[in-house]
């Protein structure tokens, strides 16, 4: 098993040292669910929430999360992002929408933290939306999938 890069020798937290590293194109794939009633989710799918269109709003939510991660997230390096993309899919057998985050950049560190990112603030997003009228959403299976990229290469789940 590899050592926690956060810490120093002293064990004290510390921002990774990235100046050696190689650019190299990065890219991560994060995916969640949120499930919720059945009529919840006819009501996103038909796009007759009065707030709007509920997946658009999380799309963007995603969009803008990704970029601020390093705000977010204590030790995260602040990364030039060359693309983000957020996808939903309906599964109306479990009664919850699926989110897909993918992004990228040209970089010396991985976006694995900005497309987990991504995926939960989407997944917030439609539970503020919806809560009015379903508070007992639940989000589930957040992780990554895929990363490419650096020195590790490709590892998928």
């Amino acid at each position: 098993m590899s050592k926690l890069t956060h810490f120093n020798q002293q064990g004290d937290a510390h921002m990774v040292d990235v100046a050696d590293k190689d650019i190299s194109h990065r890219r991560a794939i994060a995916q969640g669910s949120i499930e919720m009633l059945p009529a919840t989710l006819a009501l996103i799918q038909q796009g007759g929430h009065k707030k709007g269109d509920v997946l658009g709003i999380a799309r963007i939510a995603g969009i803008m999360a990704a970029k601020k991660t390093a705000e977010l997230i204590p030790l995260c390096h602040p990364l030039m992002l060359t693309h983000i993309s957020i996808d939903f899919e309906l599964d109306p057998t479990r009664h919850r929408v699926l989110c897909r985050g993918t992004v990228e950049t040209d970089g010396k560190t991985g976006v694995e933290m900005e497309a987990l990112t991504a995926v939960q603030i989407s997944l917030l997003t439609i539970y503020d939306m919806c809560k009015a009228i379903d508070r007992g959403m639940m989000m589930n299976d957040i992780g990554l999938l895929e990363k490419s990229g650096g020195k590790s290469g490709h590892w998928t789940r």
